[in-house]
């Protein structure tokens, strides 16, 4: 059995995984870091011609308080794995360490906003970028330090800091993308979308039951109005294809011998991944969201999250808050946006016990899917935004 406060710590845990000093400097030594950290992996990706992600180093490293470059598309992701899955598929040879460092207005705006322990204040730092060239595309691909669950110090009775929330409208202001789009994990609210499947949706509502619970956008749902440009998802779904077995699921069975069991070991089927699109209601009923949380939650067989969303994180809302911040203040440019996110855990047995027992099964696979399955999972979400964007590059 877990409470609500044990699944705000589990979130925050997840959240800050991988994480290791070398990723917390501002000039980290490249020859002291893991080699996977500093050269981004071979994945043996054939993209068609004229539509691989090429990375566009500067000559000159610029300094951490610069101004972000400008950029067609930004992409963001949050976690480690998330960000060695994004930097495996759209800037070999360059991994994350090597992405650089973004510090502009932390010290004087953003530190007084982040509590203590949230890995954006012992960074010292709001995030880190490269840029990419797809086609005639220009790209920002950023990873975010700051986190809507990490960071936020209590202003009131479920109010808090969201310094993530200003840091949208930085990029915004800096980059001026035409889109911007969030990606990375989420737990799987339908039976059949699978480990690997990632969703993708111009819709996001807050579902808040912890720090943000009484504030005035808590369940609210915000829509980007954007055509999704859908004429190369095809190509990600073949991309994606070969890491299926990445994707396998071990057989099972009882956990210990108490149980009386005569085998064989209960064989899952296979996970090909698949794009799921509410666009058209392709998969899903239009504007279908993705739910954001500041909890770890998931989707079982019998808690009914299908029908209010797509899948279930801990952020994407704030970018549907910060560019409606932007069209009511008037500003003189306001982005589409996009949400991509790959099942990182699949819908769980909801018949599992969650309470009377010490153990919470439902909660145990969860996270242990999860942990097991993060990066490769965050491969295909990364291929199916490269999708969208060759598909942008493609239009022009």
């Amino acid at each position: 059995m877990d409470t609500l406060d044990e699944r705000v710590d589990i979130a925050r845990d997840l959240l800050s995984a991988g994480i290791t000093p070398a990723d917390l400097e501002i000039s980290p030594d490249l020859a002291a870091a893991p080699e996977g950290a500093v050269l981004a992996a071979d994945l043996g990706l054939d993209f068609p011609d004229g539509l691989a992600p090429v990375p566009q180093a500067f000559d000159v490293v610029p300094p951490t308080d610069a101004a972000l470059p400008r950029a067609d598309v930004v992409v963001i992701t949050w976690t480690v794995e998330e960000q060695d899955a994004l930097a495996d598929v759209f800037t070999q040879g360059f991994g994350r360490l090597k992405w650089y460092r973004y510090t502009r207005r932390f010290e004087e705006h953003y530190r007084p906003l982040i509590r203590k322990r949230a890995p954006a204040f012992a960074a010292g730092r709001l995030g880190s970028y490269f840029p990419v060239l797809l086609g005639d595309l220009k790209v920002l691909c950023m990873k975010s330090e700051l986190h809507l669950n990490q960071d936020g110090i209590k202003t009131g009775a479920g109010t808090a800091t969201l310094p993530v929330r200003d840091f949208f409208k930085q990029i915004i202001e800096e980059v001026r993308p035409r889109v911007i789009a969030t990606i990375g994990t989420s737990g799987s609210v339908f039976a059949n979308f699978p480990l690997g499947d990632v969703v993708v949706t111009r819709a996001a509502k807050f579902r808040c039951q912890k720090e943000f619970l009484n504030e005035e956008f808590n369940k609210q749902q915000f829509q980007s109005d954007w055509t999704l440009p859908l004429d190369r998802i095809e190509d990600a779904q073949t991309l994606m294809h070969r890491f299926t077995e990445q994707l396998r699921e071990p057989p099972l069975g009882p956990p210990s011998t108490r149980f009386p069991f005569d085998g064989p070991l209960i064989e899952p089927p296979d996970n090909v991944p698949s794009v799921r699109i509410e666009q058209d209601a392709r998969d899903m009923h239009e504007f279908h969201p993705i739910l954001t949380t500041d909890y770890f939650e998931y989707g079982t067989s019998t808690n009914g999250l299908e029908i209010e969303g797509a899948a279930v994180e801990m952020g994407d809302a704030v970018l549907g808050l910060a560019v409606a911040d932007l069209t009511e203040a008037g500003a003189d440019h306001v982005p589409d946006w996009v949400v991509v996110r790959n099942m990182s855990d699949p819908q769980i047995n909801g018949e599992l016990p969650t309470k009377k027992f010490r153990l919470n099964p439902q909660t145990m696979w969860a996270v242990g899917y999860y942990e097991a399955y993060g990066y490769w999972t965050s491969v295909c979400g990364a291929l199916t935004t490269w999708g969208l964007l060759a598909g942008i590059s493609e239009a022009g």
